[in-house]
C-alpha cells in the first residue's frame, strides 16, 4: 500500500486528529474493510501524541492490530509525529474499560473514565423497529418460544439458550419474534453490536466477497458481533463452502459467549442436506418451536392489528374471520387489509356481508372451511347456553341437547374425524360423538321441534359460509 502524507496535523483535538487518519485509512484500504473496522472507532481524547479511542470488542483490537498495524503506526507518524501512540478502549466492558496499545496483544488496566460510545455503531443492523415483544401477541402456540427470547433479549449470551433455535410454519411469527429479540437487546446495551439478516442473503454475501477476494474481512465482520440472528436458516442446506464459513464463525461466537439466534421452517434433525457438525451445534442451546394460533389468539391478533389499522371490527367479524383464517398470522393480517381496501375502495362500511365477501376473495384456492368451534357457537346461541359448559362434564338436559346437537352438526358439516370432534368437546372418546349422532338421527325423526330447530341453525351456518 502507498501511504499519501497529509500536512502533519499538530492540533492536539482528538475528533479533529482520527479525522485526518480516516483519510489517510481510507485511501488505502477497501471500502467494506474500512466501513467495517475504522468507521465505529471513535476518539476520546489525545495526549502527549497518544491517541485514545474507543473501540466495540476486544475482538477488533485483535483483528487491526494483526492486520492493520503497519498501516496504523505510519498514519499516526504523519498526523501525530513519529512518538504517536493510539490506544483502543473496549467500551462495552462492564466493570472496567481495558486498554490495548496499537503493536501490543496485551491489555491494561487504565483509570476508569467515564465513556459513552455511541449508538449508531456504523453498519446496518437489519431490525425491523416494528418487530418488539410489546406488539406480539402471546398464544398457547407461541408460549415457549416467547418466554425464551424474552429471556435472551433481557441476559444475551448469559442464558442457556445459546443457540436459541426457532422453528416452524410459514407466517407464524418466527421473523417477528427473532427480531424483537435483536430489538431489545439494541435498546437495552446500546453498546453491544447485533445484526439481522436471512441464511439467503449471507449467502449472496459470501459470493460476493469471493469474488472480490475479501472472504476475511467478511467473516471477520459477524466474529465481531456480539448477538447474531439468522432467519430460516434452511436456505443453508446444499451450500458447502457457505456452512464450512458459517461453522468457524459460529463457533467463534459461542465460544466467546455472543448470542446466537436462529430459525427455520423445520427443527434442526430434519435438515437435511446440512452438516451434521452444524446440526450438532443447533443442539447445543434450546430449540422450541411456534404453532399456528389458537381461536382466542387468532382473535387477539385481529383486534391489535385492526387497532393499529384504525379500524373497528365488531365481535361477529372478528369471530368469522377467526374461524376461516386458521393456517397463520400473516394470512390474518392479509384478511384485514383486503377487508380494509374493499371498504375504502367501494366506499362501504365494514359489515359481515362485506367481511364474508373478503374471507371467500382470500380462499380462492380452498373451500372456506366451517369450523366446529364456529358451529359450537352458533348452537350455543341458539340454545343460550355457555360455550364452555358443552365442554365440561355437564349433566343438565339443555347442555346435553346442545353438545349433542353441535357433534352431530360438526359430523355434517365438517371432514374431521370422530377423534378430532371429540377433542373439542372436552376431550371426548369418538364413541360419544357416534352416541350423540345417533341420538340427535333419532329425534330428528320423532321429534319436530327438534327437527326445525337444528334445521334453522344448519341454515344459518351454511348462510354464513355461502
Amino acid at each position: 500500500m502507498s501511504i499519501i502524507s497529509p500536512e502533519l496535523n499538530t492540533a492536539l483535538d482528538p475528533a479533529q486528529s482520527w479525522k485526518e487518519c480516516l483519510k489517510i485509512i481510507r485511501e488505502n484500504v477497501p471500502f467494506i474493510t474500512y466501513n467495517t473496522w475504522f468507521l465505529p472507532i471513535k476518539p476520546i481524547e489525545i495526549e502527549d501524541s497518544v491517541l485514545k479511542v474507543t473501540v466495540p470488542n476486544s475482538f477488533f483490537v485483535e483483528w487491526i492490530d494483526e492486520h492493520y498495524n503497519t498501516l496504523i503506526n505510519k498514519t499516526l507518524s504523519q498526523v501525530l509525529g513519529n512518538s504517536a501512540k493510539l490506544v483502543y478502549v473496549v467500551g462495552d466492558d462492564k466493570d472496567e474499560n481495558v486498554a490495548f496499545e496499537n503493536s501490543f496483544n496485551i491489555p491494561h488496566k487504565i483509570e476508569k473514565a467515564k465513556i459513552e460510545e455511541p449508538k449508531n455503531k456504523e453498519y446496518e443492523s437489519f431490525l425491523n423497529p416494528r418487530y418488539v415483544f410489546d406488539n406480539f401477541i402471546k398464544g398457547e402456540g407461541n408460549q415457549l418460544a416467547r418466554a425464551a427470547a424474552f429471556a435472551v433479549g433481557d441476559s444475551p449470551g448469559e442464558t442457556s439458550f445459546n443457540p436459541l433455535f426457532i422453528y416452524g410454519g410459514v407466517g407464524l411469527g418466527k421473523t417477528h419474534l427473532i427480531q424483537a429479540i435483536g430489538n431489545r437487546i439494541v435498546s437495552k446495551y446500546p453498546n453491544k453490536r447485533a445484526i439481522y439478516l436471512s441464511a439467503d442473503i449471507f449467502t449472496v454475501e459470501f459470493v460476493e466477497a469471493i469474488q472480490s477476494n475479501s472472504v476475511n474481512e467478511f467473516s471477520a465482520f459477524y466474529k465481531s458481533m456480539d448477538v447474531l440472528i439468522i432467519d430460516d436458516i434452511q436456505f443453508l442446506v446444499g451450500k458447502e463452502k457457505t456452512q464450512d464459513l458459517f461453522f468457524h464463525i459460529f463457533n467463534i461466537l459461542h465460544q466467546s459467549g455472543k448470542q446466537i439466534v436462529l430459525s427455520s421452517d423445520k427443527p434442526p434433525k430434519d435438515l437435511k442436506g446440512l452438516n451434521e457438525r452444524l446440526i450438532s451445534r443447533f443442539q447445543w442451546g434450546l430449540t422450541t418451536d411456534v404453532q399456528p394460533p389458537d381461536f382466542e389468539t387468532r382473535i387477539a391478533i385481529l383486534k391489535n392489528k385492526s387497532e393499529n389499522y384504525g379500524i373497528y371490527l365488531s365481535n361477529e367479524i372478528l369471530e368469522f374471520i377467526a374461524h376461516n383464517i386458521t393456517s397463520n398470522i400473516r394470512e390474518l393480517e392479509g384478511c384485514l387489509i383486503k377487508l380494509l381496501a374493499n371498504a375504502s375502495l367501494n366506499s362501504k362500511e365494514i359489515d359481515f356481508e362485506l367481511a364474508k365477501k373478503t374471507v371467500k376473495e382470500i380462499a380462492t384456492t380452498r373451500q372456506v372451511n366451517i369450523s366446529i368451534d364456529y358451529i359450537t357457537k352458533i348452537v350455543c346461541e341458539f340454545f343460550k347456553v355457555e360455550e364452555n359448559k358443552v365442554r365440561e362434564k355437564n349433566r343438565k338436559k339443555e347442555v346435553v341437547l346442545a353438545r349433542q346437537i353441535a357433534m352431530y352438526l360438526s359430523k355434517k358439516l365438517t371432514r374431521s374425524s370422530l377423534k378430532t370432534i371429540g377433542l373439542h368437546f372436552g376431550g371426548r372418546d369418538h364413541s360419544t360423538v357416534i352416541h350423540a349422532y345417533n341420538t340427535i338421527e333419532k329425534t330428528l325423526a320423532d321429534d319436530i321441534k327438534i327437527r326445525d330447530s337444528v334445521d334453522s341453525i344448519k341454515n344459518k351456518i351454511e348462510l354464513s359460509f355461502s
